[in-house]
């Protein structure tokens, strides 16, 4: 296994995204340190089905939204670690994003910032000492970042500031043989989120993605997969795009495409904007206010 020896956090990993990364990441060989902000049961389970697949992990309990939750993680990953190093982190866990700006309100901003930004510098930074050189730092973004979502404008702005973060950091860490990616999903499915796609949200955004389906959580999973692997060790300060093509541009210039999932349905302007595009992961995110 390409990750024997190896041991990696995932935060936000209770279910989802998350969830699909630190299950890969185990069957791999890793053992996984299985974040979660608040669904203790979910979290279990995570770890229950890596156990069951004769791999190794452990929950890790914190709120990612204070300074203190960031060093109640790095309590519980030490001593689940047991004194070995830490090989891989991947930053998942994101606060959903806050509304349009007409809508939003400062609270709602600080705590995005906090745990979509502060949460994984800091998480990095309490990270460093515990790094093995060759390690793997990865960061989920989001396609918000190359496009116009005008529900999503504070939750773009927090992923383009850790993609710009994972490229200074990749100059700053190359020394000790560290990569430091970014992986921006689409629209994904996942057992969290089921509710968000509807037949008419799941046909448009089929639609806007080149592979014409909807994403899955593993899709995104066997992407970190990779960039956590020795295949990887020449690969560092990206942003790799595991959207399937989303937002690609027109499918055929002749018009619309028939919905995938029910030939002859319509969309109205107010399904589009409620299409997930990568920023309505609903992992298990950090607590909040």
């Amino acid at each position: 296994m390409r990750l024997a020896d190896k041991a990696a956090l995932v935060t936000g990993a209770s279910k989802g995204i998350g969830r699909a990364i630190a299950e890969r990441l185990a069957a791999d060989g890793a053992q996984v340190a299985v974040h979660y902000g608040r669904d203790e049961r979910a979290a279990r389970e995570t770890v229950r089905r890596i156990e069951e697949n004769a791999g190794r992990a452990f929950a890790v309990q914190a709120d990612l939204s204070t300074m203190d939750g960031i060093g109640a993680l790095f309590t519980g990953l030490r001593t689940g670690l047991s004194g070995r190093p830490l090989d891989i982190v991947v930053n998942n866990a994101a606060a959903a994003p806050a509304g349009p700006i007409e809508t939003d309100t400062p609270e709602q901003f600080d705590h995005l910032v906090a745990v979509n930004v502060k949460a994984p510098y800091f998480i990095i930074q309490r990270a460093l000492p515990l790094l093995s050189d060759g390690g793997r730092v990865i960061t989920i973004s989001s396609v918000a970042t190359r496009m116009a979502n005008p529900t999503q404008t504070s939750f773009a702005l927090t992923k383009g500031a850790v993609e710009t973060m994972s490229r200074t950091l990749a100059r700053a860490l190359g020394g000790r043989g560290i990569t430091v990616n970014t992986v921006a999903p689409g629209a994904t499915r996942t057992d969290a989120n089921e509710a968000i796609f509807t037949p008419e949200t799941a046909a448009l955004a089929a639609g806007l993605t080149a592979l014409n389906r909807v994403g899955r959580a593993d899709d995104v999973a066997d992407v970190v997969a990779f960039l956590a692997s020795h295949d990887a060790r020449w690969i560092t300060g990206q942003t790799l795009d595991a959207s399937g093509g989303l937002h690609l541009g027109p499918r055929e210039l002749t018009g619309p495409a028939p919905a995938p999932d029910r030939p002859g349905s319509t969309v109205t302007p107010a399904d589009a904007a409620r299409t997930p595009t990568g920023g309505r992961r609903a992992d298990d995110h950090a607590a909040r206010p």
